[in-house]
Order: structure tokens, then sequence, then C-alpha cells
């Protein structure tokens, strides 16, 4: 829903499963294992800030591995480890105070592929657990190629379960389970062009609130479709290629969201790779996110009607509210020799209720500030 460069909470495990198969750069030629075994190492630093004070950071340490096995088969895994600490605003950020929270996430997920002359079927299983939030995942991915192989289809469905107990005793033993769909296509428009359509649709219900958030009250059931393009462009004469992307998102909670994305590839020589990027994000409020317009009787930071209906939607998640975002990156890759490749990714990010395109955004909240760095090291054979 957000664009921001970490959620605060953790994503549906498996829509990020389905997700990452189909956003897999090797997407058109899944019919064919993994020429080679690899194993990447990669560590980001993420920090957050608000009006000068900082807010959210995280460690986050973590490997992949993907191997081809027996020909017609490969495996892939990854294990992540983050650590959370920093201030949490309890109501609207312009006017709370902030609470110190920390917290260590570990999770994992693996998955099995099975090729076929023209085609392929992954199953996949995730699981990731904190000291108050445990998810399970699992889903089923395939994909089918024309005869001349310049169109993929794809297909998957998965679903996951979470356990929630907070430390703060608001709810225990509460739950939350999603379902997931997607169906995509890839296809090869020419020598120098590869088009992708993607459509995904989630099914959740159980506990969507923040317990964290005083008077966060949010429906129990939340419906979520998104409409993604993307278009590749290979120039021969520098032998860069541009990704462009655009990305529709809708959900019953009421929220419309539209991202554009662009990044330029560019091979510069003796094993350097430059690659720049640029997003813009934009989304409209939930219905039932309220601004920092308190109750005339109670004040703040009581909702207006709060005391006739105390139980009623609400909430003052600025992630819920309306802005806009951009994220400026840029990301330099090195092969250090045949077998070794070294990267480094820089981020930025800024958030701002005045940002949100086509109408105006949620007014009184405090510019959000995020930046990341990312260090990689892949180890090929």
């Amino acid at each position: 829903m957000t664009t921001q460069l970490l959620p605060a909470q953790p994503a549906a495990l498996g829509h990020a499963i389905l997700a990452a198969a189909l956003m897999l750069p090797g997407l058109v030629h899944a019919e064919t294992p993994p020429e080679h075994a690899s194993i990447s190492v990669k560590l980001l630093s993420y920090e957050e800030s608000q009006s000068s004070i900082d807010r959210i950071r995280v460690r986050a340490p973590s490997v992949s591995l993907i191997a081809p096995v027996a020909g017609v088969w490969s495996v892939a895994a990854s294990l992540t480890a983050d650590d959370v600490s920093g201030a949490s605003p309890r109501y609207h950020t312009a006017v709370s105070g902030a609470s110190r929270m920390s917290d260590d996430r570990k999770a994992g997920d693996a998955s099995v592929t099975r090729y076929f002359q023209r085609g392929s079927l992954t199953v996949g299983a995730a699981y990731s657990t904190e000291h108050d939030y445990d998810s399970r995942a699992l889903s089923v991915t395939g994909t089918m190629s024309s005869e001349d192989k310049n169109t993929t289809w794809s297909l998957g469905v998965g679903g996951s379960d979470d356990a929630i107990n907070p430390v703060n005793f608001i709810v225990r033993d509460e739950s939350r389970q999603t379902v997931n769909f997607l169906a995509g296509v890839t296809q090869v428009l020419g020598p120098n062009d590869l088009a992708q359509l993607t459509v995904t649709h989630n099914r959740g219900h159980g506990y969507f609130s923040d317990p964290y958030k005083a008077f966060d009250n949010r429906p129990r059931q939340r419906n979520q479709s998104t409409l993604m393009g993307r278009w590749n462009h290979h120039y021969a004469a520098t032998g860069g290629t541009s990704r462009l992307s655009y990305r529709y998102y809708t959900d019953t909670y009421g929220i419309r969201a539209h991202t554009f994305g662009g990044e330029y590839v560019q091979p510069a020589g003796q094993g350097w790779i430059i690659t720049p990027s640029a997003r813009l994000y934009s989304q409209r409020a939930a219905r039932f996110y309220f601004d920092p317009v308190y109750d005339g009787v109670l004040g703040e930071p009581f909702r207006p009607g709060y005391a006739s209906n105390p139980d009623g939607l609400s909430s003052a998640d600025q992630r819920l509210s309306g802005f806009g975002a951009v994220t400026l990156g840029i990301k330099v890759a090195k092969q250090l020799s045949r077998d070794w490749i070294v990267d480094v990714k820089l981020e930025a990010y800024q958030q701002r209720g005045s940002w949100r395109l086509f109408d105006k955004g949620s007014p009184g909240l405090e510019p959000l500030r995020a930046h990341s760095i990312q260090l990689g090291l892949t180890r090929q054979w």
C-alpha cells in the first residue's frame, strides 16, 4: 500500500512470494533452469526521520541462494534478519510524542522449480517471526510459453496465515488470513523490447488494526488489487537498457494509488554497471483516516464524533493518509572476476501530503524522509 522504503509491518508473505516470482528478470525464460549456481550476501541499513527527529532504524543482513539441480530442477532460498529500533509516533506525527521501540525479525523462504519444455512450475514456502507476530505462507506459480517462446503466461495462487500477539495486550491470539491470486503475460515485442502485464488480487480477513496506535480500528476484511505494466527497451548503440513501469493499486479501504518507476542500466566497461532510478508515488487516503482535526469537546487526540461512536472505524496512521512520494536511487555494480560481483545501492525517499497527484493530499502531517544503503557480494559457480 505504501511506497516507504521499508514497511512498518510485515507484508503478506504469500503475496511477496508471488510478486517475487513474476518480477525475476529472467521470467521470460522461466522454462529454462539457471546455468549457474549463485549465492548473494546483502547488508541493508535504513533510517527515516521527521522534523529532525530520528525515527525507525533498520539493520538487515540477508543471504540468498539459487542453484540448478539435475538439469530440470532448481532450488532457491533466502534468509533475512531485521534489527528494528527507534521512535514510533502514537497519533498524528505533528502533535504526538513518540514511544521507543525495538524488535528483531527473522524471515526465510524456499522454493523448488520444475522446468518443462515450454513452462515451469514453482512451489514456495515462507516463514517470518518476531516477538509479537508470526507469519506462514505457501504459494504455487506456473508459467507456459507459446511455441515460438515470444509469449509467456503466468498464473499463481498463494496464502498466508499470521498470528498476532502484541506486547501491550490490546488483543490476544488474533490472526489474519490472506489468499493471493496472480495472472500475467510477458511479450517479446522485438529484438530490443520486452513488455509485461500483471494482475494480482488479494483477499484478506482478520485483524488489520495497528495495536500500538490509539483509536486505530480498521475493517476486519481487506481486498486488494493491482495492475502493473512494465516495458524494457535495450539501446544497441549504448548497450544500456531502460526499465519503465506503472502500477495501479486499489483496495476496499478506499485507497487508490499510482506508482511510476524508471531506471536505466548502463554497462560502463571493465565490469562496471551503473543503474540510476526514480519512482513517483501518489495515493488517496483511506475512507476512515482522519486528519489532525479533533473532537470539539474531547479535544486532541480524539477524532470528531468519538464520544457518540467510540467503536467506529478510524485511524490516524499517516500511511493511510493521502500523500505523494519521490524515491531517487543509484546502484553501482562491479564484476571483480568471472565468479565475483560486488554492488552498492543508495536510495533517498521523501513523502509529503502536498505532493499527492491529481488532488489535494492530507493536511497537517510533517514530511517524512528516509534513506538506505545496501551492500552486496555475489559468488557464482
